[in-house]
């Protein structure tokens, strides 16, 4: 069994006074929280183990209600905590499918074998995802799109793409 933590999303707010917690999911929408479920708050190097009691959705993001996070000032601190679960406890995706973090670390190429760098985040945004792809002299993003991305091999650790023209030079 892993131990490993997967981060989910990112607290980004309070709701309300009742010490209600706004996430923002890095893989929307996300099957991976449920009550009484064992969840990680990691905030300035510390991480806290927790319990989740209840969770709704609210406007594209998901309220958290924690055990023992019962008012706005207990709350509060919470703001900017990025909140992980255990790897065990994520659910089986269908084929083709992966979790954010999974694509974290692969080497990726061009469609003519020019390493461009490493994954070294995902960033989310309302027109879609974009790989953040790091290389010793530069950062490029690029939209996780079928269009550019025309493979992602996890056994060899490999992502190629085919960027339009112009991409790269961003």
């Amino acid at each position: 069994m892993s131990d490993r933590l997967v981060p989910l999303g990112e607290i980004v707010s309070t709701h309300g006074i009742d010490g209600w917690l706004k996430l923002k999911t890095y893989n929307p929408p996300t099957t991976a929280l449920s009550a009484k479920q064992s969840i990680f708050l990691e905030k300035s190097g510390a991480c806290a183990p927790h319990v989740l009691e209840e969770t709704r959705s609210h406007r594209g993001m998901l309220l958290l209600r924690i055990e023992g996070i019962d008012g706005i000032d207990k709350a509060e601190p919470w703001v900017g905590a990025l909140l992980s679960v255990s790897e065990e406890k994520l659910q089986p995706l269908r084929p083709g499918e992966y979790y954010h973090y999974q694509a974290i670390g692969l080497d990726v190429f061009d469609t003519q074998g020019t390493r461009l760098g490493v994954v070294t985040r995902l960033w989310s945004k309302p027109g879609g995802d974009l790989y953040v792809v790091t290389s010793e002299k530069k950062e490029y993003l690029i939209p996780a799109v079928k269009e550019i991305v025309e493979k992602i091999d996890f056994a060899s650790g490999k992502m190629i793409v085919n960027p339009p023209a112009g991409l790269l030079d961003l």
